[in-house]
Formats: structure tokens, C-alpha cells, sequence
């Protein structure tokens, strides 16, 4: 097991490493990443050295782009959702720029944290069409608590690369069930199911062997890909589209 999951991990360095550019402005670097904003357009950070640590922001992209298209954080309930965000992967927010500071050391996870706080705000966008400014996350939470299912909230796991990587929910063992792990992807593609799989691969070999992994996949407004569901279910993730959740409930609620 830890031969293969430790295959799977080299194979997405590689692919990282490969679709990763970088370019010098000035006395920053531009680093353009293999993951995709709502435009398909690839995401970029900029690191700048500041003595002895390095600075990496997205230099305000992500939230002027949210602004521009009407979705303005200063709604308290759409604050509080960035806020959340921000807290847990330990990134500032510095007028309207994401940033983290981070050690040489540090820089691989600091770097991974700051992009996967990109996608997730950039995903705020979603809360424009509905008046009440609710987010998927929120549904998937109130289906799992209107089921009778116990949950854990937020479960940071760091996985065997040192990364750290948030799961949504964590439902623990049973005398029926192993532990259990669930995300909620919104808006399914190509992007979230990367980001699914290398978290599970990272982290199952430091998590109990029989622990189970689920993806939540929105399929309200939109068609999900064979290509997303193959993508996690050959990582052994269990995909539920959410419009057949209750196909799983009984073994989530166990």
C-alpha cells in the first residue's frame, strides 16, 4: 500500500512540476500553477523575498475578479465565509490580496495552502445568484445534520508529503463503519477532483487503513463529466452526485 500511494503522490509531483512556469517582474517571481479559475484561466502567485522569508500573494486577482463581477465582500454573511476560508489555511488578507509569509523551509506547503485558498474563494462567486448567500458546503451540512449523521467540522489531516490538506466533514468509526471522510465540490471538474484525489492519496497512509473516502458533487445546475468521476473513483473516492445523496445515507448515518 504505502509503494503505490507513495506512486501516486510522485506522479502528481510530476505533473505539478511539469505545468509549473515561472518568470521574473522586477523583484518578484511569477509563478503560473496548473489550476484553473472560473474563466479556465491558470492561476497566479507572485513571491517576493522580504529578508530572510519570502511573501507569495496573488496581488489582489482573486478578489478584485469577485468585485467586478458583483460578488463584493462586504455582505457580513459572504465576509464571514471568506474569513473562514482564510483561517484555515492560515493566509492574510491585505487590502484585496491573499498572502502568506513563509520560511524557505516552509515555502512548498505555504505556496500549496495560498493556491488552494484561491480556489476556494474564487468559488464565493457562486453565492451571487442566491439572495440568502448560501454556499453548496452549507446544503451538504444541513442534509448531513437533517439525516441525524455525526460529523467533525473542518478536519485539517497533514499528509505524508507534509502538506496540509482540509476535509469538510469527518464522520468517526462505528461498530458498523470505518472513520470517514467527506468533501463537497461545487462546481465539480477537473480542478476539484485534482485537488480530492491528491489530499485522499496523501493522507490515507497516515489515516487508519479501513478509513473511507466520499466527494459531495453539486449536479443542481450543471452535468458532472464521466472524466470527474472516473478521476476519483480510480483513487478509490467514492463519488455521490447530490441529487442521489440518498444512496449513501444509510451508511453514513451508521
Amino acid at each position: 500500500m504505502i509503494s503505490e500511494v507513495q506512486s501516486l503522490i510522485d506522479q502528481y509531483w510530476s505533473w505539478l512540476n511539469e505545468k509549473t512556469r515561472l518568470r521574473e517582474i522586477n523583484d518578484c517571481i511569477e509563478i503560473t500553477t496548473p489550476y484553473l479559475d472560473r474563466h479556465n484561466d491558470y492561476l497566479q502567485i507572485y513571491a517576493k523575498r522580504e529578508n530572510d522569508s519570502f511573501v507569495l500573494t496573488d496581488d489582489g486577482y482573486i478578489l478584485n475578479d469577485l468585485e467586478l463581477s458583483g460578488c463584493e465582500m462586504k455582505n457580513p454573511k459572504r465576509k464571514k465565509l471568506l474569513q473562514t476560508v482564510l483561517n484555515g489555511f492560515g493566509v492574510k488578507r491585505n487590502d484585496n490580496s491573499l498572502e502568506i509569509k513563509t520560511s524557505a523551509a516552509n515555502f512548498a506547503s505555504s505556496k500549496h495552502n495560498l493556491v488552494q485558498t484561491m480556489l476556494a474563494v474564487n468559488d464565493l462567486f457562486y453565492t451571487v445568484s442566491s439572495p440568502n448567500v448560501s454556499l453548496f458546503l452549507e446544503e451538504v451540512d444541513s442534509w448531513l445534520n437533517h439525516c441525524d449523521i455525526r460529523y467533525i467540522p473542518k478536519v485539517k489531516f497533514t499528509g505524508k508529503s507534509g502538506f496540509d490538506h482540509f476535509f469538510d466533514f469527518v464522520i468517526p468509526k462505528s461498530k458498523e463503519y470505518p472513520e470517514r471522510v467527506l468533501r463537497a465540490i461545487n462546481r465539480p471538474d477537473r480542478n476539484g477532483a485534482q485537488t480530492v484525489v491528491f489530499a485522499w492519496i496523501d493522507t490515507r497512509v497516515v489515516r487508519n487503513p479501513d478509513t473511507r473516502a466520499y466527494v459531495i458533487l453539486n449536479d443542481t445546475e450543471r452535468t458532472i463529466s464521466d472524466q470527474v468521476l472516473a478521476a476519483v473513483e480510480k483513487y478509490e473516492v467514492c463519488p455521490v452526485k447530490w441529487s442521489e445523496r440518498d444512496r449513501v445515507k444509510a451508511e453514513l448515518a451508521a
